[in-house]
């Protein structure tokens, strides 16, 4: 029986590099392995973050439970550095096709097909989209960083600036993959087969 939880996936991929086939052109190669490798070593930067999350988890619960003496930090630490890995992430997790995806449809379409239709909304929607959340990011984190802005969430009130900075850069990370993935789609709808497997 097939595991159900994998169809609400994309198509994973390896972390391996990709063959990509003879008759694709040369730029068009060219473009997408740098931006997949791009997209992986920002990934493989962006996990480090995970080590300071665990580190002030596990300080705050040994400190709260052991010691009976809860941070004021670790909260806002925490949901911070969530936050960016989250955002900064993102644009890996899209070149490793591990986004959340209902294909029940999709899945049953030729590769022509599929091209077509992911290149059209990468065109309509994928790019205007993220565009518009990147002015719209990057104004915020400007008057984030213009004003001082700090979190009123905690009595410890960090300065919010640097994970709001994190929006926009995940959406550029978001913005070069997608260039990737599209021109992937283009080729899928050209030639009826995707280039990576």
């Amino acid at each position: 029986m097939p595991n159900i939880a994998d169809e609400l996936l994309a198509d994973r991929r390896s972390d391996a590099p990709a063959l990509l086939p003879d008759d694709m052109p040369r730029w068009m190669a060219r473009t997408i392995t740098w931006i997949d490798r791009f997209s992986s070593w920002a990934g493989r930067t962006v996990c480090w973050l995970t080590i300071p999350l665990f580190g002030a988890m596990v300080y705050e619960v040994i400190a709260r439970y052991i010691f009976t003496a809860p941070t004021m930090w670790a909260y806002d630490i925490s949901r911070m550095l969530y936050g960016a890995l989250f955002m900064l992430g993102a644009g890996y997790a899209l070149s490793k096709g591990v986004h959340i995806r209902a294909d029940f449809i999709y899945r049953n379409w030729s590769a022509r097909t599929q091209g077509i239709v992911d290149a059209a909304l990468y065109i309509v929607f994928y790019f205007p989209g993220l565009i518009v959340f990147l002015m719209t990011s990057t104004d915020f984190a400007f008057m984030a960083w213009l004003r001082g802005e700090r979190g009123m969430d905690t009595a410890w009130m960090p300065y919010v600036a640097p994970i709001k900075t994190a929006l926009p850069v995940g959406i550029v990370l978001l913005l070069i993959q997608g260039v990737s993935e599209l021109l992937k789609s283009m080729y899928a709808a050209i030639r009826g087969r995707w280039p990576i497997s």
